[in-house]
């Protein structure tokens, strides 16, 4: 299904089409494909596939990254950014009755992953001088230490949720078919501290048009990317564009290196994060203006507000003042260029998160209609 289309079946504004089924299949593949900041090869490879469906190569950076390039005429070279890192978590410390205390991977409240479905990807190697043998990839549950309301009554209604009184219960035997009991019973199975462990993305597709998952943040951004470039492989741009996918972005340097010398402009696309005092929305794209790091570059946004008018979309103006994002990264890091940021509506981020398909229509949209004019 190519969308969006106007009655008369072309793409709206003179835009090029992109198949947007296809879009929002490869989302939740890729939502469902573990990549915690840190252990992301595995989702970058999923990208790479997808690329080569268009007949496209990317090329991976010396820090994991991914960056592909459609050629123009202009002289200008715009890079766009996203990130296919998520938060997750490192096992801290195997605790005396065998289960695990974490460490966070990117800044989420505990209490967000109270519940949540895991997975332990076990490094393979020796343990205690013995080499295992056992299970690469381990699931488990994050649970609090005093779960059942049964048991605990009260307190558990008081309890704090943070790194000492949530763990990870394993759904794990021993080799030898024992319950996991201690902390020698489960480094038996090779886990370690310092394995990844990895929220359960638990994506899926609604059919009012809603996708639901964690990790949209920032892998509808990613997926934006690739409708993007679908449509420019049909309706080459004005000017080179570059699509640069980053790494370690929710722990604050992701595009901090990666990103064309030559580029003329950053345009980061990441969620735009909806609540109370704020006007994203899940049904449109948003221009944020500032966040943590400061306001965004002034006459770039204006560029892109007039590429919304053009096109008829309703663009959302944001503040967010605790955000920031790989084009915050870059500056920091010295890029000289002009920076921006736009994406599609999410809503609870940095828990179980909710978009829907006509925010990423419309982010797809902004871009080409940006391209269209610079």
């Amino acid at each position: 299904m190519t969308a969006p289309l106007s009655s008369a079946g072309t793409p709206p504004f003179g835009l090029p089409p992109f198949d947007m089924q296809q879009t929002l299949h490869f989302l939740v593949e890729l939502l469902n494909t573990p990549s915690p900041t840190g252990y992301t090869d595995a989702a970058v490879a999923l990208i790479e596939r997808e690329l080569a469906k268009l007949g496209v190569t990317g090329t991976r950076t010396p820090k994991g990254g991914l960056l592909w390039t459609i050629s123009g005429a202009g002289a200008e070279e715009v890079t766009f950014s996203a990130h296919t890192d998520t938060l997750g978590a490192m096992v801290k410390e195997v605790r005396g009755n065998g289960r695990l205390g974490l460490t966070r991977l990117g800044g989420y409240d505990w209490a967000s992953i109270e519940g949540a479905e895991v997975q332990v990807h076990v490094q393979a190697g020796q343990v205690l001088g013995k080499q295992v043998l056992g299970k690469q990839v381990l699931s488990g549950t994050v649970v609090n230490t005093r779960q059942s309301s049964h048991v605990w009554g009260q307190k558990l209604t008081d309890l704090k949720r943070d790194a000492e009184t949530l763990e990870v219960r394993l759904d794990a035997l021993t080799q030898q078919g024992a319950r996991l009991q201690s902390r020698a019973q489960t480094r038996g199975l090779g886990v370690q501290v310092g394995d990844f462990v990895s929220f359960d993305s638990l994506a899926r597709l609604t059919p009012d048009g809603y996708v639901k998952g964690r990790h949209l943040d920032n892998k509808a951004a990613v997926a934006v990317l690739l409708a993007v470039t679908q449509a420019l492989l049909h309706t080459p741009p004005r000017c080179t564009v570059h699509f640069y996918v980053s790494v370690y972005e929710e722990v604050g340097h992701g595009a901090a290196s990666g990103i064309p010398a030559t580029s003329t402009e950053l345009i980061a696309v990441d969620m735009a994060a909806i609540g109370e005092g704020q006007t994203s929305s899940e049904h449109h794209v948003t221009l944020c203006v500032k966040d943590s790091s400061g306001p965004y570059d002034h006459k770039l946004s204006n560029r892109l507000r007039a590429a919304a008018l053009r096109a008829d979309i309703e663009l959302k103006i944001d503040i967010y003042p605790y955000y920031s994002s790989d084009a915050s990264a870059a500056w920091k890091a010295g890029l000289p260029c002009p920076a921006a940021l736009i994406g599609p509506g999410v809503d609870a981020s940095h828990a179980y998160e909710r978009t829907h398909r006509d925010a990423l229509m419309a982010t797809v949209n902004q871009t080409l209609s940006y391209l269209e004019q610079v």
